[in-house]
């Protein structure tokens, strides 16, 4: 239960710099009169703004600092709940929201909506609704509970029986059904995903089983046609070298050839010019008698010994001549054959280099043949391996598939859950268990204001009326008194289902200009007969214009007026 104690304010609304205070728990009954304007309603704005930050009145934030002093507006209420103390201080220019425990500061939250939402969620447990319809009734601007739309009376009930809870919880297992429900689209993916990568992987270990083999045989069939060619131009090549090296020591002996035809050449040179002079010598000494120069005779016996001896020298030079010509000849035929067997001997070579060349192509093919093998044998040798991988992906999609039966099973409970959360479920149930005890509690009130109608309400909070006057008769069919009525018996209901739970029970209750207007004096003096004698536990507040014939009936006077400007209390 909250216990308030007291509230002040400071240039709140028509209060100037001067602090007004009231003692909320001094007196049970408090009779609150004024003038129209003079601040005696100012109670109801002020509790509302330090607890809610909003006016119990259709009155803008702004509009709440006093227009004269235009600063420093305060409201300061203190109450207890248990063993614990409590003081709200809220202020406007400058800003200023605090909440003291035990006269403790507690430290401020990252903004003011969370500390807002921390007050009213942790420590007052209720809310603006909530707390106006069990604490105040009866100001021009405020909406009776019969007059709220069915949403907004069943939020009312559900804060009195502290089942509100319920909602939260159907908040909770929303997003976890959210959660839930993309966790199993994920597994389902993650299915698929596995499902096509096993697929894949059967399939690679059958096409490994069924082409390896087939490659394999294929290679080595083509290693061994490239290991015969190989062996067949190896041994090509070592009847080239045979040959060559035969040529070659030919060509040494031959070799020899060249310069002595050089030599045998230059002699030739030698004798021919010999000869071409021997011959010059013999026409001169064959063909004349005297000298064709001086004219003077030669001889004929040395003439003719020198015919003779120049025959018997061209016998002998001719001999040589063709002697040397058949050497020349011989060293000819070397020459040529030299020059034959080089170019066989460079055949062979080009022939050897052309082999040595394909052998090696031979060797590259053999060598990717032999590693396009080992690398078959290896992925051979390696089925374990991609088996394992298979039973692995295997192994994957049962977790995944259990996982999703899991979450699918855990998604139905949820939703299971949810369902019992939601309006029509515990909720209902539990509303349905406390509306006899309201509808009594309704009409016991209603009785003790003298006005004898059966006021029930159904499950979605629906008036039903059943009088011998009254015909299908609504709230809304009554007279304003009447309506009153039924509003103040609501009222002290909501007060006894929330002392029942303990929810959202106060000391306080304050009824603003509920006389002036509604009530004739056969529903006052039985109004003042129950704030007096049955209501328990509550300390009153009755804000009025009439103050006649109530004065002597309340414990305290609290009067309002305004001076110079400024509310004044008394």
């Amino acid at each position: 239960m909250i216990t308030f104690k007291t509230i002040r304010w400071r240039n709140f609304l028509s209060t100037g710099n001067n602090w007004i205070e009231i003692d909320l728990t001094k007196y049970v009954t408090n009779l609150i009169v004024g003038a129209n304007g003079a601040g005696k309603s100012t109670i109801l704005d002020a509790l509302c703004f330090v607890l809610f930050n909003k006016p119990f009145r259709k009155i803008s934030k702004g509009q709440l600092v006093n227009t004269v002093n235009e600063k420093e507006c305060e409201v300061q209420v203190s109450f207890s709940i248990g063993s614990r103390d409590y003081q709200i201080v809220r202020g406007i220019k400058p800003g200023l929201f605090e909440i003291y425990i035990d006269g403790k500061l507690q430290d401020q939250f990252s903004s003011a909506v969370d500390q807002q939402r921390h007050l009213e969620d942790n420590i007052l447990k209720l809310n603006f609704k909530s707390f106006t319809q069990t604490v105040i009734l009866g100001s021009a601007t405020f909406v009776p509970f019969m007059q709220l739309k069915s949403s907004h009376r069943r939020e009312i009930v559900e804060d009195l029986l502290d089942i509100k809870i319920f909602s939260g919880m159907a908040t909770i297992l929303r997003d976890k059904l959210r959660v839930v429900n993309e966790s199993i689209k994920d597994l389902s993916i993650k299915r698929d995903m596995v499902e096509e990568k096993i697929q894949m992987q059967k399939s690679f270990i059958t096409d490994l089983d069924k082409k390896s083999k087939d490659t394999i045989k294929n290679r080595e069939n083509r290693l061994i046609d490239l290991e015969n060619h190989i062996k067949e131009l190896l041994q090509e090549n070592e009847q080239c070298l045979s040959k060559s090296n035969s040529f070659q020591e030919e060509m040494q002996k031959l070799s020899s050839s060249k310069a002595s035809l050089k030599k045998m050449n230059t002699i030739k040179a030698k004798l021919e010019q010999r000869i071409q002079s021997i011959t010059s010598e013999h026409k001169f000494f064959n063909e004349n008698v005297s000298c064709p120069t001086c004219y003077q005779k030669i001889e004929e016996d040395f003439r003719l010994n020198k015919v003779g001896e120049i025959e018997e020298k061209v016998k002998e030079i001719d001999s040589a001549y063709k002697d040397l010509q058949k050497s020349i000849t011989k060293e000819q035929e070397k020459d040529q054959r030299f020059i034959d067997v080089s170019q066989q001997v460079t055949a062979l070579t080009n022939d050897i280099s052309t082999n040595n060349f394909k052998i090696s192509e031979y060797q590259r093919q053999t060598r990717e043949f032999e590693r396009e093998v080992q690398d078959i044998t290896d992925q051979i040798e390696n089925r374990n391996t991609e088996r394992a991988t298979l039973k692995k992906l295997q192994t994957e999609l049962k977790e995944t598939e259990s996982n999703k039966s899991t979450q699918t099973e855990d998604m139905s409970y949820l939703e299971f859950a949810s369902s019992l959360m939601r309006d029509g479920g515990v909720k209902s149930k539990i509303i349905k268990r406390y509306l006899p005890v309201m509808n009594k509690q309704i009409n016991h009130y209603l009785q003790l204001m003298d006005f004898y109608i059966n006021f029930t309400l159904d499950d979605e909070f629906n008036e039903i009326i059943k009088s011998p006057i009254h015909e299908k008769f609504s709230y809304e069919s009554f007279s304003e008194g009447e309506k009153m009525r039924i509003d103040l018996a609501l009222l002290f209901t909501w007060r006894d289902i929330a002392k029942m739970k303990n929810s959202s029970s106060t000391n306080l209750l304050i009824l603003d200009e509920i006389f002036d207007s509604s009530l004739d004096n056969g529903g006052t003096d039985e109004f003042v007969k129950i704030i007096r004698y049955v209501i328990k536990d509550a300390h009153i507040f009755l804000i009025t214009h009439k103050s006649e014939d109530l004065n002597d009936r309340f414990d305290q006077l609290i009067t309002f007026e305004k001076l110079n400007g400024f509310s004044k209390m008394t």
